[in-house]
């Protein structure tokens, strides 16, 4: 098989291939377990949600086998303990997806699901990485998925926040200045115009753990809504501010010495 990096290892899409079963065999223990404590038309629903955003996710692993390797290595065959982790990281964030459409009783077991789902994700979030330098397994493919996952992360868990009535409306101004930044610079491509590499920072993958314990925070049934709205503002401003900076960054509007 011929991927967008190359040549894959057959041992590679057959590990791929078990990922999809394992997919969909946790879909469907989620669905009877749900099914337990929902009706049935809410089950399905978040069945479908989660759905949605497993397939992606094993869309986008697919489509990027072929960069399971060092930056200039040979691909490796397996898939590495740190990859795991980060996929298991996306089936979470599938788990949280799927509450998006449903509304359950603010007080029951339930309610719990999206901020204990999305915490443990952020745990492995801060694991993943550590697990592969430990390893030996840092790889181009481990890169993408991470920074896929996180992009994952930063809207779906946002927008159960908002239907549940744990987030105000305008934190996803967050989600959307992901998208903005990526729309933009591809645009820029599109239209031929430079577009200069992102520079080092201090502040951006700090400023993202917070926002990752933020949401979890907020996601927590427990937590005020009104302690949530103020805290959002003071936690919210400080990332659009960087990722207003790292765009004038790309189109060559801010310079590495003012960094």
């Amino acid at each position: 098989m011929s991927g967008v990096d190359g040549e894959v290892p057959p041992a590679l899409v057959r590990r791929w291939a078990a990922g999809v079963v394992v997919a969909v065999v946790g879909l469907a223990l989620g669905t009877a377990l749900l099914e337990m404590v929902l009706v049935h038309p809410a089950a399905f629903r978040w069945t479908v949600g989660a759905a949605v955003i497993l397939g992606f996710e094993l869309a986008f692993w697919y489509y990027h086998l072929g960069a399971n390797h060092r930056t200039g290595g040979a691909p490796f065959e397996t898939l590495g303990a740190a990859n795991a982790l980060t996929l298991l990281r996306g089936g979470l964030l599938a788990v949280v997806a799927g509450c998006a459409l449903i509304t359950p009783d603010p007080f029951a077991p339930l309610a719990w699901l999206p901020a204990a789902c999305y915490g443990v994700s952020v745990a492995i979030d801060w694991l993943d990485g550590t697990v592969a330098r430990a390893t030996d397994r840092v790889t181009v493919l481990g890169s993408r998925l991470d920074m896929a996952i996180d992009t994952v992360g930063f809207l779906v868990a946002p927008v159960v926040g908002v239907l549940w009535g744990q987030l105000p409306v305008w934190y996803l101004s967050l989600s959307l200045a992901r998208y903005l930044f990526k729309s933009g610079r591809r645009l820029r491509i599109a239209r031929g115009r430079p577009v200069y590499d992102l520079p080092e920072s201090r502040l951006r993958r700090p400023l993202a753990g917070l926002q990752m314990a933020f949401i979890t925070f907020a996601l927590a049934p427990v937590t005020p809504f009104s302690v949530v709205r103020s805290l959002a503002a003071v936690v919210l401003v400080p990332s659009l501010a960087v990722f207003l900076r790292d765009y004038l960054a790309i189109s060559g509007r801010w310079h590495n010495n003012k960094r």
